[in-house]
């Protein structure tokens, strides 16, 4: 860490600790909570932004409540920085996202106060009513909390946990809808629309400008008036909204104002039933470069504090969603019919040039990733041609949309796969393990799997040509440097290529390896090694058969490798399609295994998972050292 020191921080061990503190020092803690996490991300990267804004807020609920025996549930979970530095994690930052280390988002295994793990948005008020209604049949009594950030509010899942919460007149539920006006990208909807309108509105400033006139030859009652113009402006409208589903309303209040935030905490600990507290705060708080640019600092690299964020010297390599983003524009240029939606991932997604030169062309539907798909199929059943750009991870969340309100229609929707495979320092709630083996079963779905950056382009291509769902799935980051071509032209659909062949000079079996996605290049390495012949089989879905049981009749055992889980995967595709044949070959499955892959360095985590072409050739040799023909 730098040379700065935190006296009062180092005095908070655990939050018992915090509440040890005299109020007139909580200021002081916030000013050096804060530093010192500005420090700390600087030195791991992570989250930086939404955890500024939420430095005073933490501090509140562990100042208030009995915690851990009073639950607080962090939705989405990459704002909980301060409270893990509050909860005895301090001098673990460092390890922040690495291999062994603290974790980026809440775990209930790392520690007692992390009370629901979470990753994925929108799920907190759930979570709180239940762990309520638990406290509540085992005669225990606790409060629950629900941190929820505005743009978690546009999930389906939030409204139908408040509809579920608000007739439990008696659950010791508290909701706090921590309002920054900014969630990744920028929030959308009706509903982020309405609030803002009515709290900016004429109706709302004439009326305040008349009571200011009205009052300013009574100075007591003018500052009276101030004083209750947060109130006020909460009566106007969100009152009505949340109290509709059985919650008392209170808000909005300042979340950076420790003296408003605890005496209204204190309040709400001593009522009944649910409550909703709506408290204003901003990202990047206390950090100019961050509140300036929140987007930016989202989720930085490591940086320079007294610097700020640094263009490398060197361009990067061009990124799988780089390459994604430029295809779109340029097949929206070609065709006219075109429409791009995201569940609010336009910067993760690579769309913020589409969303610039293609604005009516371009829908954010906020964090709905299931209104996603079915607002894409609708889209295509009127002919037009809609291109969900979609993480891995968050397609699981609308499963159900994927194949009943697509697939079942067989309704030409191009799903663009970011993120497939494993992530990093994300670590399991955003790995894309899973999405081969949930996606082949689906009759009418098509899944490809492009090796570099150029067959992304080209495939995208090919899965636009299609009248039916067609899934591309690409990596996060880049990928082996692989040059796109200018041109729309696809590849072949359903088809592999051959790209190394088997020698057959050694004494040792004949071994094909069949590599689906990036992990070509090392199954490439580990072939030189091994005299093995290489397919690139670019497609799990269709699979190509001929070129399967053309290897199988030239070869003596078959290696599939994937960067996603076994089971059910493309391996197991293989598998199914040698046995539909009627062909008995020996079969060395190669992938992420029957576990939660952990958060680290990419590179490090597919070596440890033996998908590195060391990895690869190590496998090989251990299964087929004993096949006919002599040792490999």
């Amino acid at each position: 860490m730098s040379t700065q020191t935190y006296p009062l921080l180092e005095r908070v061990t655990e939050p018992a600790a915090l509440r040890r503190l005299a109020r007139h020092e909580l200021p002081q803690l916030a000013q050096e909570l804060r530093a010192y996490l500005i420090d700390s991300v600087a030195k791991t990267g992570g989250h930086l932004s939404s955890n500024l804004g939420t430095v005073e807020l933490t501090i509140a609920l562990h100042h208030v409540f009995n915690t851990p025996h009073d639950r607080l549930v962090w939705d989405v979970g990459h704002q909980t920085y301060p409270h893990k530095i509050l909860t005895g994690r301090r001098e673990r930052m460092g390890t922040l996202r690495q291999l062994g280390g603290v974790s980026g988002f809440p775990r209930r295994d790392e520690s007692a106060f992390d009370t629901f793990g979470t990753g994925h948005s929108s799920t907190s008020i759930s979570a709180a009513l239940g762990m309520a209604l638990a406290a509540r049949q085992k005669g225990e009594s606790r409060h629950c909390v629900a941190i929820i950030g505005d743009g978690a509010m546009t999930a389906g899942m939030a409204f139908e946990a408040l509809n579920n919460a608000g007739v439990q007149e008696d659950a010791r539920l508290l909701v706090i809808l921590n309002d920054n006006d900014m969630s990744i990208s920028p929030p959308v909807g009706a509903l982020n629309r309405y609030l803002a309108q009515l709290m900016s509105g004429q109706f709302y400033a004439k009326a305040r400008d008349v009571g200011k006139n009205v009052l300013k030859n009574a100075p007591p009652l003018l500052e009276l008036a101030k004083r209750l113009e947060q109130q006020a402006k909460g009566m106007v409208v969100p009152a009505t909204l949340f109290e509709k589903f059985g919650f008392n309303y209170i808000g909005p209040i300042d979340g950076h104002d420790l003296d408003s935030l605890i005496p209204t905490l204190e309040n709400i600990r001593e009522l009944k039933g649910p409550q909703f507290l709506h408290v204003v705060t901003k990202k990047g708080q206390g950090y100019k470069l961050a509140e300036q640019d929140p987007v930016a600092y989202h989720g930085p690299g490591k940086f320079d504090p007294s610097v700020g964020l640094v263009a490398p010297a060197t361009p990067a390599k061009q990124t799988f969603t780089q390459v994604f983003g430029q295809w779109l524009c340029d097949m929206a240029a070609q065709d006219a019919r075109l429409v791009a939606i995201t569940p609010a991932m336009r910067e993760g997604s690579g769309m913020v040039e589409f969303h610039r030169r293609f604005p009516a062309r371009y829908h954010d539907v906020g964090i709905a990733e299931q209104h996603a798909v079915t607002f894409a199929a609708g889209l295509a059943c009127e002919g037009v041609k809609p291109v969900v750009a979609i993480y891995s991870t968050f397609l699981q969340r609308a499963y159900d949309q994927l194949i009943h309100d697509v697939a079942l229609q067989n309704l030409p929707v191009v799903f663009a796969l970011d993120r497939a495979g494993l992530v990093g320092a994300d670590g399991a709630t955003h790995a894309g393990a899973y999405d081969i083996a949930f996606i082949r079963c689906i009759p009418n779905m098509a899944l490809a799997c492009p090796a570099d950056e150029r067959e992304c382009r080209q495939l995208l291509s090919t899965a636009y040509a299609q009248n039916y769902p067609v899934a591309v799935r690409y990596p996060r980051g880049s990928g082996a440097g692989v040059a796109p071509l200018e041109g729309l032209e696809g590849l072949p659909y359903g088809k592999g290529e051959v790209r190394r062949e088997c020698q057959g000079e050694s004494a040792g079996p004949r071994i094909a390896i069949l590599a689906f996605g990036t992990l070509l290049y090392p199954a490439l390495a580990a072939a030189e090694k091994l005299d093995a012949t290489v397919a690139n089989m670019r497609w799990a879905k269709p699979l190509d058969t001929e070129l399967l049981l053309q290897l199988a009749a030239t070869h003596d055992a078959l290696v599939t490798l994937e960067e996603g889980c076994i089971q059910g995967g493309a391996g197991s595709a293989v598998c199914e399609a040698l046995n539909a044949a009627g062909v008995s070959l020996p079969v060395l499955q190669l992938g992420l295994p029957d576990a939660f892959i952990e958060h680290g360095d990419p590179a490090k985590l597919l070596a440890l998972q033996g998908l590195d072409a060391a990895g690869i050739e190590a496998a090989i040799r251990a299964r087929f050292a004993g096949l006919s023909g002599g040792a490999l």
